[in-house]
């Protein structure tokens, strides 16, 4: 008789470690539902994968968002909306999503973006953006003889920077005096970069410049050579073209290999 006491006491003492370990990995239990910790869990992955911090301090709020989820999902199975074709519907759009989403992310991770195609990348910028900037300034109008007045008004002694905040319709520069700031020529339309890199610094065009926006009045205010940002500057922005650009093309590849009828 005490033996078989002493193995009931067992089996109950392990039944009773097995079940604290079990609530250990719920975060509550409603009615009667036990709503595992996991959950909140992947909360937590998904506010990070969005981009949102997530402390130690946040877990009670994102425990009590978990455990509402679980009251209002009962609900819901209460009045049988989870049966509804507008649920399931949801359901399929979203597990769609999901699983998009992993195949997006798998191919991310075996396809790495190496730092040979991020040098290579950022060559090409080099070569694109190398020789000189610009300081330039310009004065914006409609026709070719406002244009013409304002040259010749400006050779007269006329403020290029006054005239610039009255008459042109450049909305970005005119309140500056017409200050475009540093750029390179590649920055601006053939047009008005063939007439500026005739220009020496100081000088101003002595003709109007037509271009799709109007007619410019256009003058160098300084020259330099182009100061490009180092590779590790710019390596972040470069790796995550680099892998757009690689998913893009992994994208119409399988667009082009299905069978579409």
């Amino acid at each position: 008789m005490k033996k078989k006491f002493l193995k009931v006491a067992a089996t109950a003492a392990l039944l009773g470690a097995l079940s604290v370990a079990a609530q250990a990995q719920n975060i509550a239990v409603v009615n009667g539902q036990a709503v595992p910790k996991s959950r909140v869990d992947a909360l937590a992955e998904q506010l990070k994968a969005a981009g949102r911090p997530v402390t130690p301090e946040m877990e009670p709020a994102l425990k009590e968002e978990i455990v509402m989820r679980e009251v209002f999902m009962q609900a819901a199975r209460e009045k049988g909306l989870e049966k509804s074709d507008a649920y399931k519907a949801q359901v399929e759009l979203m597990r769609q999503a999901i699983l998009i989403r992993s195949l997006f992310d798998d191919f991310n991770k075996t396809h790495p973006v190496t730092d040979a195609q991020i040098q290579a990348e950022y060559d090409k910028f080099v070569a694109a953006n190398s020789g000189k900037e610009y300081k330039v300034r310009h004065i914006l109008v409609e026709k070719e003889d406002q244009a013409k007045k304002i040259i010749a008004d400006l050779k007269k002694g006329g403020k290029f920077e006054d005239i610039a905040k009255k008459q042109s319709k450049d909305p970005g520069s005119a309140a500056n005096g017409g200050d475009l700031d540093w750029a390179s020529p590649a920055s601006f339309v053939p047009e008005f970069s063939e007439a500026m890199t005739k220009l020496d610094k100081g000088q101003m065009t002595q003709e109007p410049v037509k271009s799709q926006f109007g007619w410019h009045i256009i003058r160098v205010d300084d020259v330099r050579q182009a100061k490009l940002p180092a590779l590790a500057e710019l390596k972040p922005q470069i790796a995550q073209q680099l892998q757009q650009q690689q998913l893009q093309k992994y994208q119409d590849d399988l667009r082009a290999k299905a069978k579409i009828e």
